[in-house]
C-alpha cells in the first residue's frame, strides 16, 4: 500500500493539539485509517493510507481530517479564490496525446523547510497515485515572480501551453547547470531519462513559455529558473494531462494543502482554441442517501440529526428530506478535495468512521440459522497448517498487481497457453500503476516478496494460498475466481528436486495422486520444469525458476517453486 512520511511535531502544530503524544497520535490516525508503519531517519511517521483518500497525502489533509475528527471543524470549508490575473493559453500545436491544461496562482504562502517538503512530496505522490506515473497527469510548481507573463488583449499576464519539435529550442532543467533541449534533457539528463518514454513517441513535446522563453517541459521537468525555495511567497501552478477531469481534481487537493498554510488561491483562465474555463475549479457535488441504508449497513438506530451532526465531522454536509416515495433520505455535499466519494457507500463509510468503528456493537444477524466455516475456507486452513508444517511461512498478499508484474516479469506473453498466462481482469479507472489488474496466478506476488527480502537471511521458504482470476466468457460474470497454492524455495542450494519433495507430502497429506510429467514453461528452466497432475488432471506447474526472471527481480540464489489449484486438493 502507498505510504506517506508526516512529521507528528508539525501535525501536532496543524490540528492545534500541542497536547497530544505520540503514541495518542497514533490511534487517533489509526481511527482515519492511517496505519502507522514506523519511522523515517529523520523521526517522521511513516503511514499507510488507502489509495482512496489522496487528499491526506501530505501533513495538511492529514491535520484538516484530524481537525474533523476532533469536532474542531466542521462541515465543508470552500475557498474564495481572487479573480483571475493570468491566463494560460492552448495552441494548436499541443500534442493531441497531451491536450489539457490546468492552473491556479498561489499567493503569501509560508514556506519553511517543513512545508516545502510537504509540497514536493504531495506532488510526488500524487504523480505516482492519481497522476498514474505523470502519464495521467503531470504537476508543475513554479516560482511566480520568475515568471514574465506576455500581455493579453484583456491585460492579464498570459503563458502559452504549445508543442515545440524535439530540438527546437532549449532552457536549463532543474538540477542541471546547462541549457538542452527538450531531445537533450530526455538522453542525458536522469530525470528526463526516467520519464522518457512517457512522450518520447510525440511528433512535437509540450511545453510550457512566458514571455522570457521556455520554463516547462511537462510531464518531464520544469526549468531551473521557476524553481521554488523557501524564500518563494507566490507560487504558479500548472498541470497537464490527459483528461481535463483527472488534473483539476489534483490541482483541487494541491490548493487546499496549500491554503492550510495560509496561502490566498488565484484562479487562472485558460484558454483553449475553442473555449475558455476558469481553474481551480472549487464546485461540490451532491449524493442522495437514504436513512433506512445507513443504519442497515452500520447495524444501528440512528436520530435524523445525529446523522447530520456525523456527516459534518467527516467534512461534509447534510440536508434531510424526503423523496418521492416518503422515505427518509439526506442530500450529502462532497468538497472539491475529495476523489473518492462515487457511490452512497463512500458516505455511509464516513458516516460510520465518524462514529467509531470500534463502538459499533456486534450482534447476530436477524436470520434463521448461525453461520460456520465454509467447506473451502476448512479446506485452506487444513492445507495452510500443511505448508507451514513442511517449513514454510504463510503469507498473505495482496490480489490486485500491474501487468509488468504479473506478466512481463515472469518472461511470459498474455494468452499464452502456459499456467499463469490467462486474460486478466483489468480495473478501468485504477488509483495506481501498480495495482491495475487481478492477478491470475500467485507465483509474482511470492517472488515480489523475495525480491524485497534480498535483505534478509536464507533459507527463504515462502508459500501463500490466494486469490487469483482470470478472463472467462463461459462463466456468468465473464470471469473465473479461484484459489490458488503457491511456494517458492530460495537458497544457494534450491533445486527441483526440493520442490517436488515438498509438494509430494503435501500431496500424501490429502491423499491424493502426483505425477509431475516434463513440460515448457517461460518462468522455469527447460528441462527442470513439470506440470502439476493431480489424480489425473493437470493443475499447476512446478520448477527451478528462470535466471533470467531472477535477474529481473534482483535474486543471486536459485529459486524452486510450484503452484496449482486448491480445489486440486478436495
Amino acid at each position: 500500500m502507498p505510504t506517506v512520511d508526516i512529521d507528528p511535531d508539525e501535525l501536532r502544530d496543524l490540528t492545534g493539539h500541542e497536547e497530544k503524544g505520540d503514541e495518542e497520535l497514533k490511534e487517533d490516525l489509526f481511527g482515519l485509517g492511517l496505519e502507522f508503519e514506523g519511522r523515517t531517519e529523520e523521526g517522521a511517521f511513516e503511514l499507510e493510507f488507502a489509495p482512496d483518500r489522496l487528499d491526506r497525502l501530505s501533513v495538511e489533509g492529514v491535520a484538516r481530517s484530524m481537525r474533523y475528527q476532533y469536532g474542531d471543524a466542521r462541515g465543508i470549508h470552500v475557498p474564495s479564490p481572487n479573480s483571475a490575473d493570468w491566463t494560460i493559453e492552448v495552441d494548436e500545436s499541443v500534442p493531441d496525446e497531451r491536450p489539457y491544461v490546468t492552473g491556479a496562482v498561489i499567493r503569501d504562502v509560508d514556506l519553511d523547510e517543513e512545508a516545502l517538503e510537504s509540497l514536493i512530496q504531495l506532488q510526488e505522490k500524487l504523480h505516482a497515485t492519481m497522476g498514474r506515473k505523470r502519464a495521467k497527469g503531470a504537476i508543475g510548481i513554479h516560482d511566480l515572480t520568475m515568471l514574465k507573463g506576455s500581455p493579453a488583449t484583456e491585460g492579464n499576464p498570459t503563458i502559452k501551453y504549445v508543442g515545440v519539435e524535439p530540438d527546437e529550442d532549449q532552457f536549463v532543467p532543474l538540477d542541471s547547470d546547462a541549457e538542452m533541449t527538450p531531445a537533450e534533457v530526455l538522453e542525458h539528463h536522469q530525470t528526463g531519462q526516467t520519464y522518457a518514454d512517457l512522450v518520447s513517441e510525440y511528433e512535437r513535446y509540450p511545453a510550457i513559455y512566458d514571455d522570457i522563453g521556455l520554463f516547462s517541459f511537462p510531464p518531464v521537468i520544469n526549468g531551473r529558473r521557476t524553481e521554488v525555495s523557501t524564500d518563494s511567497r507566490d507560487l504558479f501552478v500548472e498541470m497537464t494531462g490527459t483528461d481535463q477531469w483527472t488534473i483539476d481534481k489534483m490541482l483541487n487537493i494541491v490548493c487546499y494543502a496549500l491554503a492550510a498554510r495560509g496561502a490566498t488561491l488565484e484562479e487562472v483562465t485558460v484558454e483553449y482554441p475553442d473555449h475558455e474555463i476558469v481553474r481551480p475549479d472549487l464546485s461540490t457535488k451532491t449524493k442522495t442517501v437514504a436513512h433506512d441504508r445507513i443504519e442497515t449497513i452500520l447495524g444501528i438506530g440512528f436520530d435524523p440529526d445525529e446523522v447530520i451532526d456525523l456527516a459534518e465531522r467527516s467534512g461534509l454536509e447534510a440536508e434531510k428530506e424526503e423523496n418521492e416515495d416518503g422515505e427518509l433520505v439526506y442530500e450529502v455535499t462532497i468538497p472539491p478535495y475529495r476523489v473518492d466519494v462515487l457511490h452512497p457507500l463512500d458516505i455511509i463509510d464516513d458516516l460510520g468512521r465518524a462514529y467509531g468503528f470500534n463502538d459499533l456493537e456486534p450482534r447476530y444477524p436477524d436470520v434463521g440459522t448461525v453461520g460456520g466455516r465454509h467447506e473451502r475456507s476448512r479446506l485452506e486452513r487444513a492445507v495452510r497448517e500443511s505448508l507451514v508444517g513442511l517449513g514454510f511461512e504463510d503469507l498473505l498478499n495482496f490480489h490486485m498487481i500491474s501487468e509488468a508484474e504479473n506478466y512481463d516479469r515472469l518472461d511470459i506473453e498474455p494468452g499464452a497457453d502456459v499456467y499463469g498466462a490467462g486474460e486478466s481482469a483489468t480495473i478501468k479507472g485504477p488509483y495506481s500503476e501498480d495495482f491495475t489488474m487481478l492477478r491470475t496466478w500467485v507465483m509474482p506476488s511470492l517472488l515480489m516478496v523475495l525480491e524485497r527480502n534480498t535483505h534478509r537471511a536464507y533459507p527463504q521458504d515462502l508459500a501463500e494460498i490466494g486469490f487469483a482470476a482470470e478472463v472467462d466468457e463461459d462463466e456468468n460474470t465473464g470471469v473465473t475466481e479461484g484459489r490458488r497454492v503457491g511456494a517458492v524455495l530460495a537458497s544457494h542450494d534450491a533445486g527441483y528436486e526440493d520442490a517436488k519433495a515438498r509438494l509430494q507430502a503435501l500431496a500424501r497429506n490429502f491423499d491424493v495422486d502426483l505425477e509431475t510429467p516434463p513440460t515448457d514453461h517461460p518462468t522455469f528452466i527447460s528441462g527442470r520444469t513439470a506440470a502439476v497432475v493431480i489424480d489425473g488432471e493437470e493443475v499447476g506447474v512446478i520448477g527451478e525458476v528462470h535466471p533470467k526472471v531472477l535477474v529481473e527481480h534482483d535474486l543471486e540464489v536459485p529459486v524452486s517453486a510450484f503452484e496449482f489449484d486448491l480445489e486440486a486438493l478436495r
